[in-house]
């Protein structure tokens, strides 16, 4: 029970204060004229006045409640290393039998996991939600058993009691980590790239100076170096191919340290060509030679030569030899000397006419053979005696002529194997494209892939792979209809720079690839094949554990599956011939890149409600009572504040003042003061 004076004004509280001011003004002046009832005065008119400001004795019904304390258990990654995990369980079962001892308090245990999406420990975000379903009138303390490693102390609460920081680990454990301080997304192709890496000692390392690391380039045999502690080091890379290059920094386990998951580190880094050169020879002025050197100018990272044959020498005209050309086209250079240095070249309705010596063609031949591509694009020509399959070339072509031009309208069409490489896999809206006017009669050999017929079937674009390098031939010269928008046009640009593109060995464009997209810890693992169907897909994961996957048909020629990886880190895959290799998140998840327990990251948090830090290293804290705003943590002890928080179950309000008893009052005290004034 409990008993308080309350007030419920009749008039605003200005205007009872106005008439207070008038009724001690009449008694001021009573006073002044020494009438003998001043006192009598002014005790009537403070009855009135009190009576005006309604006064009521209000007693209150009330329940105690309990006391509420937090008890917030770190479960994350970094404290299932060494004895944290036992040495909290321990620490917990006897911090809460305390708690339960104590008189009028209730335990509230809160367990918090590793975050999502490699967020790390996520401690004030789990006691602003514990006390957003408490009242904060009867938090008592917060008690936090942790190795103070806290990742989201940008969402500490206000506290409305002490919060302490009860510490595992050790003083004397210490870690070596590693950090890539520096690395680039896209790294140019055939070019070193200098990595940036640093190996740091944390907590009571034991002396030493240098350590190895290793460097794997997609899981292939790694190189070691020999760098220093504690200082950043310079590494350069050079990238083995274009793509998705996975790049795992390892240093060794050293004896003592807490844990060597983040001894590692992963870097992907996209591998680009710094310029692709390509050479174009046009055996003559036409439509279709715009079109290509549109194509490849649009592009900045091409550098095209171009080579196109303006006056053959059969061409009579009188026209004196001097006056001709400024400058000879150094034929020699480009065709023997340079001729690697180019990664493409496309000969465009061109054919023998002496120009190009035998010699030359047969060095295009075998730079093809040793890795080079070279594209034809037929007109009539290529059906001709003079044709460039009756060239050294001849014998890389994937086709054949037949000596037959077929002048006829007609649509080209992407044929059963088409749908499924990835040159023409996809182009959208075929029944609509616009039709061509010529096409060269093709007798393809055995190994090319036909993925566009034209008329009556007959193959339109055949590409093969000859020795290291690619040869296609497209059968037609009206591509240029389609750039003209021709009966509506068509994919024209999509599908010569897929051409060009799978020519220079794109690795998007492989007709055979296992690739894997990674989005947080999970993966799009995708199966690129010419074949009908494909196996399961081998995952090796970071443990060294090994499970299938089987793959689901999403269009013709790919098949998808989406794996959830159950850790960070390394991921091989393997189906068949094809591999894979694809990092998941960082090496070593966020939890675990400092594993150094400390009290210095939640200073800041606890200081305010004058909360502390104590090692469990040194035994289990005792629990005080402290009073609000005093110290409340110590050598060995930790502090509580008792809230006294009730429940008011009951409301009785009594009237101070009757109207009864104020009458009787006022109106005695008046007559008494006239009467005694009377006398």
């Amino acid at each position: 029970m409990n008993g308080t004076l309350v007030f419920d004004p009749l008039l605003p509280w200005a205007a009872i204060a106005a008439l207070g001011g008038v009724a001690l003004l009449g008694v001021a002046l009573a006073l002044w004229r020494g009438l003998s009832g001043w006192a009598l005065r002014a005790l009537a008119g403070a009855v009135l006045v009190a009576a005006l400001s309604q006064p009521s004795w209000q007693v209150e019904d009330r329940a105690p409640l309990t006391d509420i304390v937090l008890m917030v258990e770190d479960r994350s990654a970094s404290q299932r290393l060494a004895d944290r995990a036992e040495t909290t369980d321990a620490a917990a079962e006897e911090l809460a039998a305390e708690i339960a001892e104590r008189p009028n308090t209730e335990l509230r245990r809160i367990e918090v996991g590793d975050g999502e999406e490699n967020a790390g420990t996520l401690l004030m975000t789990a006691v602003s939600e514990a006390l957003a379903e408490e009242p904060q009138a009867r938090i008592a303390g917060i008690v936090l058993l942790s190795d103070g490693r806290v990742h989201d102390l940008d969402r500490a609460p206000d506290l409305p009691a002490p919060m302490h920081l009860v510490m595992t680990g050790r003083e004397d454990d210490w870690d070596r980590r590693l950090i890539v301080e520096n690395a680039p997304a896209f790294a140019i192709l055939d070019e070193p790239v200098t990595l940036t890496v640093r190996v740091e000692d944390e907590g009571a390392p034991p002396p030493a100076e240098e350590t190895t690391i290793d460097i794997s380039v997609d899981g292939a045999e790694p190189q070691t170096f020999t760098i220093p502690i504690g200082q950043s080091f310079d590494l350069p890379i050079t990238l083995p191919h274009g793509g998705l290059n996975v790049i795992q920094f390892s240093v060794p386990e050293a004896e003592g340290e807490i844990t060597a998951r983040n001894n590692t580190a992963l870097v992907q880094i996209n591998g680009v060509r710094d310029r692709l050169r390509v050479l174009l020879v046009s055996g003559e002025p036409h439509a279709g030679g715009r079109t290509w050197r549109n194509l490849l100018k649009s592009d900045s990272s091409v550098d095209l030569v171009h080579f196109t044959i303006l006056r053959p020498p059969e061409k009579q005209d009188g026209v004196p030899v001097n006056e001709l050309s400024l400058i000879a086209f150094p034929t020699r250079e480009l065709f023997l000397e340079k001729i690697d240095d180019f990664d493409l070249i496309i000969f465009d309705r061109y054919k023998r006419r002496g120009i190009l010596p035998s010699i030359y063609l047969d060095n295009v031949r075998q730079y093809v053979e040793n890795g080079g591509a070279v594209l034809v694009a037929a007109g009539p020509d290529f059906a001709s005696a003079d044709s460039l399959y009756r060239s050294p070339l001849g014998e890389i072509m994937p086709a054949a002529p037949t000596a037959r031009v077929v002048e006829e309208a007609y649509r080209p069409t992407i044929t059963d194997l088409g749908h499924r490489h990835p040159v023409t896999a996809g182009l959208a809206g075929e029944e609509t494209w616009g039709r061509w006017l010529r096409q060269v009669d093709l007798s393809p050999s055995e190994a090319g892939d036909v993925v566009m017929s034209g008329v009556d079937g007959r193959p339109l674009l055949i590409l093969d792979r000859v020795g290291e390098g690619r040869v296609s031939l497209m059968g037609s010269d009206q591509a240029w209809l389609w750039s003209r928008g021709y009966e509506g046009g068509g994919p024209q640009l999509d599908l010569l720079r897929r051409l060009a593109h799978w020519m220079m060995k794109e690795p998007e464009l492989e007709e055979e690839t296992l690739l894997a997209e990674p989005t947080g810890q999970s993966m799009r693992i995708i199966r690129r094949t010419l074949g009908d169907s494909v196996g399961p897909v081998t995952i090796t994961r970071p443990d060294g554990e090994t499970e299938e996957v089987t793959l689901e048909e999403t269009s013709p020629g790919r098949f998808e599956a989406v794996y959830e990886g159950p850790e960070i880190g390394l991921y091989r895959l393997r189906e068949g011939e094809q591999s894979a290799v694809v990092g998941l998140g960082p090496a070593a998840p966020r939890e675990l890149e400092q594993t150094i327990a400390t009290g210095e990251l939640l200073e800041p948090v606890l200081a305010p409600a004058r909360g502390g830090v104590v090692r469990l290293e040194d035994g289990v804290p005792d629990l005080r009572e402290v009073s609000p705003g005093r110290p409340a943590a110590g050598r060995g002890w930790i502090g509580l504040t008792a809230r006294d928080a009730y429940e008011t179950m009951d409301v009785t309000q009594v009237p101070a003042l009757p109207a009864w008893l104020v009458l009787m009052l006022a109106s005695g005290l008046i007559v008494g003061a006239w009467l005694r004034e009377g006398r």
